[in-house]
């Protein structure tokens, strides 16, 4: 992938995109369409901030994000598949899953938090469990996002560093960095396995996030045969005229602080204070270099 998408055009062509996907959803209420997308890749390679961006318009009582949690110990005793099936769409619904069974093949398997049994049982059933549900009118969709080990590696530091994300690194990814051959053999397997007709991996080159976003979110369109739907113009109704209603006083509530104000106070106390100390400065330099013409000007004693 070349150099870094360009800012602008990353950001007009992703509203397109975006307005775009808002028609798919409406095509999916109306058509009664169900839709799953699945987003797997190696930790930091960026599936949470395209599943952001492709559910940022959405409605969020059509479109859901499915991020699901360690599994618990009852989780544990029940068939592979089963927690994540009450999760599936409904008709009119779309279904964004930030990982999704793919964990058995991937983090589980490498990290020995499953047997080899249960290991190969998922890769034997995981094909037959995708076909059913293409069988059944499920528009599934497979995602894994690619990153170099130096790029996963950069992203890790930066996460680190910044405590806005540092809650985004786990144990989990801090080991990757030293099994990353181990993932990638069970990666390849993972698609050996599962790489179906009727269920494709698409393999997303998301070096650079931007560019990674917007072939995402292109390529989700180009698979669901949607149509733009005519939507019912919405009339805002004239506000009638008061019936009297008074509002009770406003020291009778709680009311939140105005902290928008006083920060705005503060600011522009700030900016005087800077522009008068700037004038002041500017005054005494212009001072300075009067007195030193001055000198520059008198005559030398004798």
């Amino acid at each position: 992938m070349g150099a870094r998408m360009a800012k602008k055009l990353y950001e007009s062509e992703l509203m397109v995109l975006q307005a775009k996907l808002v028609d798919m959803q409406a095509w999916v209420v109306e058509t009664g369409a169900r839709i799953v997308v699945l987003f797997e890749g190696r930790d930091a390679a960026g599936k949470g901030s395209t599943i952001k961006r492709v559910a940022e318009y959405m409605n969020p009582r059509v479109t859901k994000v499915v991020a699901l949690p360690t599994p618990s110990e009852r989780d544990k005793t029940r068939w592979y598949f089963q927690r994540y099936v009450p999760h599936l769409p409904a008709a009119g619904e779309i279904v964004l899953m930030d990982r999704s069974w793919y964990n058995r093949a991937g983090v589980e398997h490498v990290m020995g938090y499953c047997t080899s049994t249960e290991y190969h049982r998922f890769l034997h059933q995981a094909p037959i469990f995708e076909r059913m549900l293409v069988e059944d009118g499920i528009i599934l969709l497979k995602y894994w996002f690619s990153v170099s080990d130096v790029e996963q590696e950069n992203r890790f530091r930066q996460r680190a560093e910044d405590p806005m994300r540092r809650w985004k690194l786990s144990p989990n990814d801090v080991v990757a960095i030293t099994k990353w051959e181990d993932y990638s053999r069970a990666k390849d397997t993972m698609f050996v396995h599962t790489d179906i007709p009727e269920a494709r991996w698409w393999e997303v080159d998301n070096e650079d996030k931007r560019r990674g976003r917007i072939n995402t979110i292109s390529h989700i369109l180009s698979q669901v045969p949607y149509e733009v739907v005519a939507r019912e113009e919405i009339e805002i109704p004239e506000r009638p005229r008061s019936g009297g209603y008074e509002r009770p006083p406003r020291d009778m509530t709680a009311t939140v602080p105005d902290y928008a104000r006083e920060l705005e106070k503060r600011h522009n106390d700030e900016r005087v204070t800077s522009k008068r100390g700037k004038r002041h400065r500017e005054a005494d330099a212009a001072a300075i270099a009067q007195e030193e013409e001055k000198s520059d000007e008198a005559p030398a004693s004798a």
